[in-house]
């Protein structure tokens, strides 16, 4: 699981990164609004934990405009403001969750572990492009009304694809997303997986859906 946290407290940010980090979860930091708002933008993340109160750009405003985008990460809002108002007002800027400061590293771990598990049930709904359809249940995936066996990696990739259609994926978006860890740029190991998908995806099907950038990475799309 891949955590965004935004936070401008430096000795705030390294207790909850370091916490996070024991318990597995990868964490990427930024310290002020613009710098969160751009990373989150940029990638895809399974939380945001993100403070009210930032420099150049607040959290309140972070959130507001990551929702006006359809940016459907869960957040979890971190704050000292603890009046009723406030707390309605994170909320129905779109927060999912609110932590008043100071907390118990206990207390934001379970309201973490609480948001990943509701974010999990939603995206349990079939995920469908062209005639290839993908059930993150059961991970089983079909191609037209055939089943097809794929190993965890493979199921691992192909959900990647599927869930950021005609977006160009680098090696290193696949790499970190995937596999979580950054490859070498040397390493063929990404497109060795996607060419194993590519057989099983696309060699009996009349249109390809696995399509190479050339220099730059992957993509799924139909067939121009």
């Amino acid at each position: 699981m891949r955590i965004l946290v935004v936070e401008d407290e430096k000795k705030v940010l390294s207790f909850i990164k370091r916490g996070l980090e024991e318990e597995q979860y990868e964490v990427i930091t930024a310290g002020d609004g613009e710098e969160g708002l751009k990373m989150a933008m940029e990638k895809n993340y399974d939380l945001l934990i993100l403070d009210w109160m930032l420099p150049k750009m607040d959290g309140l405003s972070v959130l507001k405009e990551l929702k006006s985008q359809k940016n459907t990460t869960p957040v979890l809002m971190l704050t000292a403001k603890d009046s009723v108002e406030d707390i309605v007002a994170g909320l129905d800027s779109g927060s999912d969750d609110y932590l008043t400061k100071p907390f118990a590293f206990a207390e934001l771990l379970a309201r973490v572990r609480a948001l990943l598990r509701r974010s999990e049930q939603d995206r349990g709904a079939e995920i469908r492009f062209a005639d290839l359809r993908l059930d993150p249940v059961t991970h089983k995936v079909w191609r037209k009304d055939k089943e097809i066996d794929l190993t965890a990696k493979e199921y691992g990739l192909l959900e990647y694809f599927m869930r950021n259609p005609h977006e160009v994926l680098t090696r290193t978006m696949i790499a970190e997303h995937v596999w979580d860890y950054t490859f070498d740029s040397f390493t063929n190991i990404i497109d060795v997986y996607v060419n194993y998908l590519r057989k099983k995806i696309d060699r009996d099907a009349d249109k390809k859906l696995i399509h190479t950038v050339r220099g730059v990475g992957y993509i799924l799309k139909e067939e121009d």
